[in-house]
């Protein structure tokens, strides 16, 4: 089975490709012809998530699926969220984007936080919602050089390293990207 991810990152569609059964084979946009700016602006990532499939199923009339994940801080009241990519301004700039993080934080006695992605999948003109979440925490300072967006600065619970520091292997079997991808490929083993 073939599934298009709406995305044009060819790194993030391999990380995913090894996370779901080996029967399904994942396609980027770029892989049927769509360098398309696609809409993400919904209040909420389930809603960004369908808004991407929606686009991608309604135009090219094939099965597919999009994520969205936004890093909730508590003592930010939820922020970043849904603004996670963009935080820091239009850009979409890591770096920027934590040290906005960092400086909000500053003079914050909790650093409880956590990461989010959902998951919309369209099959067959059906859509499904998955979800995945790992709680943690906001580090004072970068550490680690793998990994991207906020992966430097988040600690998941009791493990005592950032994304950033761990392998690929490792960040999979935590993270809420790897917890979403996992009940997607549950499903669709099902399916």
């Amino acid at each position: 089975m073939e599934l298009v991810f709406a995305t044009q990152n060819k790194n993030k569609a391999y990380e995913i490709q090894g996370l779901l059964p080996s029967n399904i084979i994942v396609k980027t946009l770029q892989d049927i012809g769509c360098g398309d700016d696609i809409p993400e602006d919904q209040p909420d990532l389930a809603g960004n998530a369908l808004q991407k499939a929606r686009y991608v199923y309604g135009k090219f009339n094939v099965n597919c699926f999009a994520d969205d994940t936004g890093l909730e801080i508590e003592a930010l009241n939820n922020e970043p969220g849904v603004y996670s990519a963009r935080y820091a301004g239009p850009e979409r700039d890591s770096e920027k984007n934590m040290d906005l993080v960092l400086d909000k934080l500053e003079d914050k006695s909790s650093r409880k936080a956590q990461f989010r992605t959902a998951i919309a999948l369209i099959l067959d003109g059906k859509e499904y919602l998955f979800e995945g979440k790992v709680m943690g925490e906001i580090r004072h300072e970068r550490s680690g050089e793998k990994g991207f967006g906020y992966d430097p600065i988040f600690e998941p619970e009791n493990y005592g390293k950032t994304f950033a520091e761990m392998t690929l292997a490792e960040k999979n079997e935590r993270s809420h990207r790897g917890r979403a991808i996992e009940a997607l490929g549950e499903f669709l083993g099902e399916h």
